[in-house]
């Protein structure tokens, strides 16, 4: 076990696993699956609604973003995003090669079974959208609860920040701070997404 290797088991420092697991580091595929194969799983099953074909392309993703390690660069983007990226391409062809096996059929006899209708379904297969809900949940991971608090306060519960400092009985001031620091640790974390 390596010292980079160490300090990551000690730290949630994406940055510090992007960096042992581009240099090939033999722990880096099993911590970069515990740290992302919820997320990468997730957006699978959401985009294939087969838990057998997400659990299938799940496995791709990591085989395939460790075989290809090397074209990993932690300073272009970060390691989620790059996942993401390569999960998407693995979707794209599953979907192309049950689009060429059976058609629209497929996707009716799902739509049928899950109780959506036909609009709502392929907006929901889309895998763009569903990566950016996904990247945008596991950003707000990624702040202090006290950041992401106030954050999703403001954002998906519409309150100002005197109204959240009087819902979290904080200082205004502290509200304000958190808010600042809680989005540009999110833009930072969506950037390097974008990037990779």
């Amino acid at each position: 076990m390596t010292l980079d290797t160490i300090a990551v088991r000690h730290e949630t420092d994406d940055e510090a696993l992007s960096r042992i697991f581009a240099a090939g580091d033999p722990d880096a595929l099993r911590m970069t699956y515990d740290r992302y194969g919820a997320l990468v799983y997730t957006f699978c099953r959401r985009t294939l609604y087969s838990s057998s074909d997400a659990e299938d392309a799940s496995q791709q993703v990591f085989l395939i973003a460790w075989q290809r390690r090397d074209r990993f660069d932690p300073e272009r983007g970060s390691l989620a995003g790059w996942l993401i990226g390569i999960a998407r391409n693995i979707v794209r062809e599953t979907q192309r090669r049950r689009a060429r096996l059976h058609g629209r059929r497929d996707r009716l006899v799902e739509a049928a079974r899950s109780g959506t209708d036909r609009g709502s379904m392929s907006a929901d297969l889309d895998p763009d959208a569903i990566a950016d809900r996904l990247l945008m949940a596991d950003a707000l991971q990624q702040l202090t609860t006290d950041q992401r608090r106030v954050i999703e306060l403001a954002f998906y519960s519409g309150l100002t920040q005197s109204e959240i400092a009087e819902e979290l009985d904080t200082p205004l001031g502290t509200v304000k701070s958190h808010a600042r620091r809680g989005l540009a640790r999110l833009r930072h974390h969506l950037e390097a997404c974008d990037a990779g």
